[in-house]
């Protein structure tokens, strides 16, 4: 009987350890879980400031000062704010003065160069890779206003506040 006895006690002490350490696991389990959800946020990184190219000339303009964009946009296919930017950009650009490069696979692309229709000429496929390559181009959409010499005078983000800074300068 002692022994029958002390193996009930020792069976019991086992599963009340055990016990212990499955709370234990549960607590570090959530733990993680709340640090993977908070990982899985947006990523911490600072803005792209697309004020760099600024002064610079766009690639491949025609010497033609007449033929020279005015308004150029860059769009990439797998970008979902490009294709919500491509009909405003199509509203706002102007026969001879705008123009579009869009890079990416080929069925979202077709979306976004039907989206920016005869607005404005659309350069795809690797002459659009080369000059986003060139420029160093990271973030999309992106929107530049150019000079009568064909110098970046302004980059942004949102084609919105590209018209707001034109306008009140």
């Amino acid at each position: 009987m002692p022994y029958l006895i002390a193996a009930v006690v020792l069976v019991g002490a086992l599963c009340l350890f055990d016990l212990l350490l499955t709370f234990a696991v549960l607590r570090r389990l959530r733990e993680h879980t709340a640090e993977l959800a908070r990982l899985a946020g947006e990523p911490r990184t600072l803005p792209y400031d697309p004020s760099f190219l600024i002064g610079r000339t766009l690639p491949g303009t025609a010497a033609d000062t007449e033929a020279r964009p005015r308004l150029v946009a860059f769009f990439d296919a797998g970008c979902d704010s490009c294709h919500e930017h491509a009909p405003v950009f199509a509203a706002a650009a102007r026969p001879g003065t705008s123009l579009a490069f869009v890079t990416g696979a080929d069925p979202l692309l077709r979306g976004l160069v039907d989206a920016i229709g005869d607005a404005a000429p659309v350069v795809s496929g690797a002459d659009a890779d080369a000059v986003v390559a060139e420029l160093g181009i990271q973030a999309f959409p992106l929107f530049l206003r150019l000079d009568a010499d064909g110098r970046i005078i302004q980059a942004e983000l949102a084609l919105e506040r590209l018209a707001e800074t034109a306008a009140t300068a």
